[in-house]
């Protein structure tokens, strides 16, 4: 009975590994970002002195052009659209302090490519680049309740810190832009820089509930907020069109993501999970300014996953396929309607689905047994 219970209480973790916290679908997601205590809630149900490391891939081309929920085909049929192919490794490593207080550590790259025709004098599609280390995360978190007391849930709350460690100038050849038609080195879009620029700080929250032997229900969330207004990096928007010299420079801009869901145990090394997703980039910060350019947007998914957990491995993957899109009116769309008297609303691109897949492991610290004693879940 202890193990099957114990059996049964990794597979409620492992199966939440990677749908909590990430980051949205596409060019609203100005970069790949999760909260500072990375994906996965396993790696925050820790004993005493116990060290958890994994890495998170995720995987997702943005192609689809929305102005506010209504999707615009003709850019696809026109060969008109954006592309955005994205490629990020979050790396974790996150500390038990006591059974319930844990710390972390994420370390993200990423490897990014976008591929346009108005960006390059509106002639020729050529892509751009952006590759490297994007903004590091530390965090920490605390259970609501003591593992005795919680066995067949809890609540926890967190907090974290952004820090600006990612190229937020990464620059790389544009086409027919120069006079003449000459070419130019200029800083890449937004939606694929691997840094903001700014120092921001996190919230978030995560809990689980068994509900029967082999079903649970989990959730959580986060918010990023990031003070600074605008990082001083130009985007070449005005040389579009004059209207938009409200976009010329980039905005800082805040981020948040929600999810819950429920879990299923197969058997003993495998669980499927099936949960409902939403996040993005809110139209104006909760602190600073909100001023610059940026792509506000929202994305709701529908997100299956299945995991296998064997000893203190777990390995997962998920892949959220998008249900509603939206890319709402931004501060400096409405500035320019109310300046020209004329409707103005941005687009963006969007995903269909990403794909996530995550390992880690976990090293246990000297109070296996004691630990292990007090973590099986009760539920027959």
């Amino acid at each position: 009975m202890k193990l099957r219970n114990t059996i049964f209480y990794f597979l409620i973790l492992s199966a939440m590994l990677s749908p909590i916290l990430m980051s949205s679908q596409g060019c609203v997601a100005i970069r790949h970002f999760s909260c500072s205590m990375g994906n996965e809630l396993e790696s925050n149900l820790l004993a005493e002195g116990d060290f958890q490391i994994g890495m998170n891939y995720r995987y997702f081309k943005s192609f689809r052009h929305f102005k506010g929920t209504e999707e615009e085909p003709d850019r696809v049929s026109n060969n008109t659209e954006v592309i955005n192919y994205s490629h990020s490794w979050d790396f974790s490593l996150n500390y038990g302090i006591t059974n319930r207080l844990y710390a972390g550590l994420t370390i993200p790259m990423v490897l990014n490519e976008r591929s346009s025709l108005y960006e390059h004098g509106r002639e020729e599609r050529n892509s751009t680049f952006s590759r490297g280390l994007a903004d590091i995360r530390l965090g920490i978190g605390y259970w609501l309740f003591e593992p005795e007391t919680g066995q067949k849930g809890n609540l926890a709350l967190g907090m974290g810190v952004k820090l600006p460690t990612g190229n937020y100038n990464a620059t790389d050849i544009f086409y027919n832009v120069g006079p003449d038609g000459s070419s130019q080195v200029r800083p890449v879009d937004q939606s694929i820089q691997p840094g903001d620029g700014g120092f921001g700080f996190t919230a978030d929250f995560q809990f689980y509930r068994a509900l029967t032997t082999n079903l649970f229900v989990y959730g959580g969330g986060f918010y990023l907020f990031n003070p600074k207004g605008t990082n001083g990096i130009r985007t070449s928007r005005e040389t579009l069109s004059p209207i938009l010299e409200n976009e010329a420079i980039m905005s800082v801009p805040d981020q948040f993501s929600l999810n819950t869901g429920f879990g299923y145990s197969i058997s003993e090394t495998f669980s499927a999970s099936l949960g409902a997703r939403y996040e993005g980039v809110p139209v104006e910060d909760v602190f600073g300014s909100s001023a610059g350019f940026r792509r506000p947007g929202n994305v709701l998914s529908v997100d299956p996953g299945i995991s296998f957990t064997q000893n203190d491995f777990s390995l997962n993957l998920h892949v959220p396929v998008a249900v509603r899109r939206e890319r709402p009116q931004s501060v400096t769309d409405l500035e320019t309607q109310i300046g020209t008297g004329q409707p103005r609303n941005g687009d963006a691109a969007f995903a269909d689905y990403l794909i996530n897949i995550g390992i880690s492991y976990r090293i246990r610290g000297k109070e296996v047994d004691k630990l292990e004693s007090k973590s099986d879940f009760q539920i027959d």
